[in-house]
């Protein structure tokens, strides 16, 4: 059975539950709302949802440095008290939130931070190469959006595969730490500096390089 932005939209009004879960959860479920609502609270993602609307104040800044200086990395993680803050989990999602800004290079946090006249402009952009590629004009809206997707899990923060555990986003990630810590974790802004940014040059494998140095000798 397709899963429709339609039924999505409804999961998330009744769950709360970030729309990739949702959808994710559809599909799993061959798009039975009520059965994808037991797998949400099943994996804590409902819960984890009904906190999202909670004021998260305290956590911390953490700095990450890649390739001897060539990357540098400032992110503030926000969580709702000072004693969660100050606890390894949250320390080490910091520090992974870091790692992930260094290695994936997203621009924005969240789809909903893409501003409007930008994302039109790309919508214009990706048509046209819909047409200049002689597909018809009744499918071109259709894969504008499909590739309006991709644009957003390469982009956005939230939608990106987690370094570590490529399976799951950075969003789905976060969602199981609110879900087990028991508060409120937001990515409030971050800050990436790459040395020659802007300037032209031979391009990088910063994830695969970023990889290489956390995994075990």
């Amino acid at each position: 059975m397709e899963v429709t932005a339609a039924m999505v939209k409804k999961l998330r009004e009744r769950t709360g539950a970030g729309m990739m879960d949702c959808k994710n959860a559809l599909v799993a479920c061959a798009g039975d709302i009520e059965k994808a609502i037991d797998e949400l609270r099943a994996k804590g993602l409902a819960k984890a949802a009904k906190k999202a609307g909670r004021i998260a104040s305290e956590g911390l800044v953490i700095s990450y440095i890649h390739g001897g200086g060539r990357i540098g990395v400032l992110v503030e993680v926000n969580c709702e008290t000072d004693f969660v803050a100050k606890t390894p989990e949250f320390k080490q999602l910091a520090y992974d939130m870091a790692m992930q800004i260094a290695a994936s290079n997203p621009r924005y946090i969240r789809r909903e931070d893409v501003p409007a006249a930008e994302l039109e402009r790309e919508r214009q952009v990706l048509r046209a190469q819909a047409l200049e590629e002689g597909k018809p004009e009744k499918i071109v809206e259709k894969m504008v959006d499909g590739r309006i997707e991709k644009f957003y899990k390469e982009n956005c923060l939230m939608e990106q595969p987690f370094i570590k555990e490529t399976e799951k986003t950075v969003e789905q990630l976060i969602h199981e730490h609110i879900a087990r810590i028991g508060e409120n974790i937001t990515v409030r802004r971050f800050a990436r500096y790459e040395v020659g940014e802007g300037i032209e040059k031979e391009k990088a494998d910063f994830a695969a390089e970023v990889m290489a140095q956390i995994q075990p000798k």
